[in-house]
């Protein structure tokens, strides 16, 4: 039993992460398709999974996110996170903040690899590239935690 994926858009550079193109695993016992969005979601999950990663996006990325999580209830999961998904294979563009004193270019090559490794174990595609940009350094306790807004009180 032999699974191969195809893509269900055959044209070049069809895809990215707010496309509607999926990548397609024909079996004998039937096919299974999986949404660019999904690859996305992967790629985000597996960047944060590394040690060193502050966050991913910066700039126009996370005020778009922003929006988008105050929008849907929750933080935007591919902020920062752009995929093309062809035929058998997948390219990947992160944009992350590295949190310092981390070395830059270990955390870089540890998000690279696990990238590659979440991706094509979970869903079969071959990882061509994975491309970094870190846009931004954060400072551990820089961050001030966001404190939820009191409604005013209704009585005295």
């Amino acid at each position: 039993m032999s699974t191969t994926p195809q893509s269900s858009d055959t044209s070049p550079g069809a895809t990215s992460s707010g496309g509607s193109s999926v990548a397609s695993l024909q079996t004998e016992h039937g096919t299974t398709t999986i949404a660019d969005s999904v690859v996305a979601k992967i790629a985000s999950l597996a960047a944060r999974e590394v040690d060193g990663v502050s966050d991913l996006g910066g700039g126009v990325s996370n005020a778009v996110g922003s929006v988008v999580g105050r929008i849907r209830g929750a933080e935007h999961a591919t902020s920062g996170v752009g995929v093309e998904v062809g035929t058998t294979q997948a390219a990947v563009d992160l944009v992350l903040k590295v949190l310092y004193p981390a070395s830059i270019h270990q955390v870089a090559e540890s998000v690279r690899q696990n990238v590659i490794s979440r991706i094509e174990s979970m869903t079969g595609l071959e990882v061509t590239e994975v491309n970094i940009n870190v846009s931004d350094l954060a400072f551990p306790g820089a961050e001030k935690p966001e404190q939820p807004e009191q409604p005013p009180s209704r009585v005295s």
